[in-house]
């Protein structure tokens, strides 16, 4: 009931206020504002007042001719200037790019290798000092205690997570005999997922990078899967991809259809875990960006239509975010249990 009385109002708003969307107040883009947001860059982008950009410049690395080059991100002023000959590009085909000029301006088709500390990369290194500085305390806590007395206040908030995915999550999918030798792996790999995913959420400095939203992090955690899914096969794993048991003949010789078909089966399981990671978060900050572009869009044609629209835009934007809060454990649930079940695969014994 109360949403059509909502809805009710605002076709009443938009027919009392005709929508001047032929003179637009601004230049406001939604599509460039929703992927700046969410694409990597050089400078953490805090607010726009006017005309000044606040950001907080990061370290610009850069190796070109055999020759290093360090500053700060600030030296190019958010891509207006050229500096030491590099200059950072702001559309074309290399937008969000470090290219290397020559003394009349033109682009070098030779581009600098980039190692630069770029916001994911900063947060990514951010994550994984919070973890390191987290799960080092909690041993020398156990080491000092013992692990007897009761937990600590900072205890009680790690130990129960740990001991989910170790009892929920890795003894469910691996052999037990094995469960000690993944279990660091496992633990590190979800929480980092979780703390990325988490720290995406926060939107001021230093979150709001989308770390595990990146298609590079999440194709990396997914190699570093299938590299250790494939070192741990043993016999009986590899017999099964290329001669799979109680399967007919005529699917083996003379055209191996089902070996080949297993085989795109282990390449895809990466894939999988990649994609899903990356669509997912990505995804969650695409249509909390796009609502909240709804505002300004509207505001644009008509004063009275942006405000109108600002409750509900709002009201999603808070619904989709708690979401997103249960999305950033679902996935490192989901990435961490497929990686345990994999692994699990790989390590089962012939029956």
């Amino acid at each position: 009931m109360f949403t059509r009385k909502t809805l009710s109002i605002l076709m009443l708003m938009f027919v009392a206020f005709p929508l001047n969307a032929s003179e637009p107040e601004s230049d406001f883009n939604p599509g460039e504002m929703i992927l700046n947001h969410i694409l990597d860059s050089h400078e953490w982008h805090i607010a726009t007042v006017g005309k000044t950009h606040i950001s907080i410049p990061l370290p610009i690395l850069l190796i070109h001719d055999g020759k290093f080059h360090a500053f700060m991100s600030s030296k190019f002023h958010h891509g207006h200037s050229d500096y030491r000959g590099f200059r950072l590009m702001l559309e074309g085909d290399y937008k969000g790019k470090i290219v290397a000029v020559n003394s009349q301006g033109n682009i070098l088709p030779k581009l600098p290798i980039d190692l630069s500390i770029t916001k994911n990369a900063f947060s990514l290194l951010f994550v994984a000092s919070l973890l390191f500085f987290i799960f080092v305390n909690i041993s020398k806590i156990y080491k000092r205690r013992g692990s007897g007395l009761p937990p600590t206040k900072f205890q009680n908030l790690i130990e129960p997570i740990i001991l989910f995915v170790r009892d929920d999550i890795v003894k469910v999918a691996i052999p037990i005999k094995y469960v000690d030798r993944y279990l660091p792996y496992l633990l590190t790999l979800f929480f980092f997922i979780l703390f990325c995913n988490l720290l995406g959420l926060v939107p001021f400095f230093p979150g709001g990078a989308s770390v595990t939203g990146n298609v590079a992090v999440t194709l990396v955690l997914a190699m570093f899967t299938f590299v250790i899914t494939t070192v741990s096969g043993n016999r009986t794993y590899f017999r099964e991809i290329i001669n799979t048991s109680g399967a007919p003949w005529w699917m083996k010789f003379p055209i191996p259809l089902l070996p080949a078909i297993e085989v795109i089966g282990v390449l895809t399981k990466p894939v999988v875990l990649m994609i899903r990671l990356f669509a997912n978060i990505m995804a969650g900050h695409i249509i909390i960006l796009g609502l909240i572009s709804m505002i300004f869009i509207l505001g644009n044609m008509s004063a009275i239509a942006g405000y109108g629209v600002s409750a509900l835009s709002v009201g999603f934007t808070l619904f989709i975010s708690l979401l997103e809060l249960i999305v950033a454990f679902v996935q490192a649930f989901v990435f961490t249990l497929l990686t345990s079940f994999y692994i699990g695969m790989a390590k089962a014994e012939h029956h």
